[in-house]
């Protein structure tokens, strides 16, 4: 098949548009992503096609500034002039894939020219969900989801044939707001297991560490992961944090280590040092730390707000990931005993996943969608409906 995909970012997608391309697919990665960054994550050079310095320079702005007006200003003035481009410029396919809230001309112009089937990528929850859920965080209404931008989503829903979202949570979003269940497509994201082998557990007389990884924000929930740190039993329990810093505060005590973002590369030293992953979000599609962490060989920690629980289906020892519900200050820090007490017994080389390891590789995610895809086209007549989703849990011959 000619398989277009659109973005600004890297994101999941240029780990899809690879797998994709080695599915043996005619794929063509359209972004603002550099081509030495896109080839620095194996998508081959034949794949890639940018979208305009132009734009990539607009949206460094958007990124850099602290203003949130002209922020959401400037976002807004690349995503409408980044979907406008992309209907213009997007080469005739078989499907196209587009990122939500971004693929909206462009969605309708490719189908129009060349009768394209038409796939959303919804990485969050249903944007009404999500608005909902982002304006009942005290302090974060300000900087919630625009009308703009719930308008541009909608839309996108409306008129996909298909809309890929990566976990339970998500997909009952959508269910739970009208979107028929035939329309949507669940598939987990991956890892890459080469970044992130098995870790040497740390030194018996290390402290016990719980780590989290990401911007440090409400919308994270780091108030509640502080909040649950400081009512743990374990004693000496440190807290690590490795990344961004935007509307919550970091904690001042001297058992908090906090590190600025490193690239995605250097995370397997970090994780070296942590027993357990925590991440307490209000609202998030899948985060990809926890796969790594998992892979890495670190104990899971997380609300039912962050994909967690299908992560939890992909590997062989569940009883390794703890779910607790969204902004349970005392079921977190109960979850993070336990999964301390367990994960400070492990020794030498972490291995988790076992024989389980090849389902969490983006070669299983790609081999899931494929799957889905030409299931999808090749299904004659009617609505060529796909299946809903596809369980991690026997799929290792995929990866």
């Amino acid at each position: 098949m000619r398989i277009a995909i659109v973005t600004s970012g890297r994101f999941h997608v240029c780990d899809l548009a690879r797998e994709l391309d080695a599915k043996g697919h005619d794929v063509l990665f359209y972004s603002l992503v550099p081509l030495a960054r896109t080839s620095s994550f194996g998508l081959p050079e034949r794949c890639h096609r940018s979208l305009g310095a132009p734009l990539s320079a607009l949206q460094a702005l958007a990124q850099s500034t602290s203003r949130l007006q002209l922020r959401a200003f400037v976002n807004r003035m690349v995503t409408v002039a980044l979907d406008r481009h992309a209907a213009r410029v997007v080469e005739a396919c078989d499907v196209f894939i587009g990122m939500s809230g971004l693929c909206c001309a462009s969605l309708e112009s490719i189908r129009r020219r060349c009768g394209a089937r038409t796939v959303l990528e919804r990485g969050s929850r249903h944007i009404l969900s999500q608005k909902a859920l982002l304006e009942a965080i005290p302090g974060l209404a300000a900087s919630g989801v625009p009308d703009w931008a719930v308008s541009r989503e909608l839309k996108g829903y409306a008129l996909a044939d298909r809309i890929v979202v990566p976990a339970k949570h998500v997909e009952a979003s959508f269910v739970e707001r009208g979107v028929p269940a035939q329309k949507l497509f669940r598939n987990p994201y991956g890892v890459d297991l080469q970044m992130f082998p098995p870790t040497p557990a740390p030194p018996r007389d290390a402290p016990p560490t719980i780590m989290m990884v990401g911007a440090w924000s409400l919308r994270k929930g780091c108030d509640v992961l502080v909040a649950a740190w400081r009512r743990m039993r374990t004693p000496g329990t440190r807290l690590l944090h490795v990344g961004r810093v935007l509307d919550a505060p970091l904690p001042s005590a001297a058992d908090f280590e906090h590190h600025d973002p490193v690239d995605q590369r250097e995370l397997t030293a970090w994780y070296e040092r942590a027993h357990v992953m925590a991440l307490a979000s209000r609202e998030e599609g899948l985060a990809l730390v926890q796969a790594q962490a998992l892979a890495s060989g670190l104990h899971l920690v997380a609300t039912d707000r962050t994909g967690a629980e299908d992560l939890q289906e992909c590997i062989e020892d569940a009883s390794a990931v703890s779910i607790t519900p969204a902004d349970d200050v005392a079921a977190f820090a109960a979850a993070l005993d336990a999964q301390l007490e367990s994960a400070r017994r492990q020794r030498g080389a972490r291995d988790l996943l076992g024989p389980a390891r090849q389902r969490l590789t983006w070669a299983a995610y790609g081999a899931r969608y494929d799957s889905m895809l030409r299931g999808w086209l090749h299904t004659p007549n009617g609505d060529r409906d796909a299946p809903r989703h596809e369980r991690c849990a026997g799929q290792a011959a995929l990866g």
